[in-house]
């Protein structure tokens, strides 16, 4: 049994399954994917995202704003606390900040970051974290603002064990996706083997990100188990033990 810990059904291609999202929620059901959580963006996708987690009884919701999504007014703690209060919205995001892609709105990134922060501490719904190339910025924000009753998780991580741990020691989780299976990633499958099993979250991020064998293709939350595997290999464990773990892990940190 296994959870895709992130995952942007409204977006994947459904072309495979004749344009049907149960099809292909199905398909990763069929290899053991028990549990999906949907991921918002932005206000315009934050409704189809709640209907999706609605409609299936095994999706659940996330609500947020992505850094690279921010418009010229940043979103309030008011509203953030509206869309979450929301049946099947488990998590604030995802939020955070990408000086990778965009350097240029820095301020505005922090802000709304602080109010995703905030927000999630009111609610009591942790929040997930979009870092890119804002290590120092992401973790202070996260001190200032953050309540650690309300951690969450580093989604999709590609920096460094010391991000990692100073997350951890925040209590968050990190979640790895299919990056892990690159060829290129050594670095980042180092940092996994470092990670204690009750911290960790695998996710695929689809329809980015596909692993390795997929790698090219678009990707889909039936992939997640490629990237388990990987962890498993990486770690000396079964594919069994990593999604008993995982799963856990999920279910514990957004109280399900």
């Amino acid at each position: 049994m296994l959870v895709d810990s992130h995952c942007h059904l409204d977006r994947i291609d459904l072309s495979p399954y004749n344009g049907d999202l149960g099809a292909a929620i199905a398909a990763a059901e069929e290899r053991g994917v028990s549990r999906m959580l949907c991921i918002g963006i932005d206000l315009n996708n934050a409704g189809r995202v709640v209907e999706i987690a609605q409609q299936f009884d095994n999706i659940y919701a996330s609500v947020g704003i992505h850094p690279l999504d921010i418009s010229d007014e940043v979103c309030g703690v008011s509203t953030l606390l509206e869309l979450a209060a929301q049946n099947k919205v488990v998590a604030i995001g995802e939020t955070g900040l990408d000086y990778y892609y965009s350097s240029d709105n820095k301020s505005a990134q922090q802000e709304s970051f602080a109010h995703h922060l905030q927000a999630s501490a009111q609610c009591g719904k942790p929040v997930i974290v979009h870092t890119r190339e804002a290590r120092e910025d992401t973790l202070a924000l996260i001190r200032e603002h953050g309540d650690p009753a309300t951690a969450g998780v580093l989604h999709c991580f590609t920096e460094s064990w010391e991000m990692a741990s100073a997350a951890m020691e925040m209590g968050y989780y990190v979640s790895f996706s299919g990056i892990i299976t690159f060829k290129n990633a050594q670095e980042l499958r180092d940092v996994v083997k470092k990670m204690p099993m009750d911290r960790l979250l695998v996710e695929t991020d689809s329809p980015y990100l596909a692993p390795v064998p997929f790698r090219g293709k678009k990707n889909e939350p039936k992939y997640v188990c490629e990237v388990a595997a990987c962890v498993a290999e990486i770690k000396g464990l079964t594919l069994e033990e990593v999604a008993e773990r995982t799963t856990a892990n999920f279910n514990q940190l957004f109280a399900l």
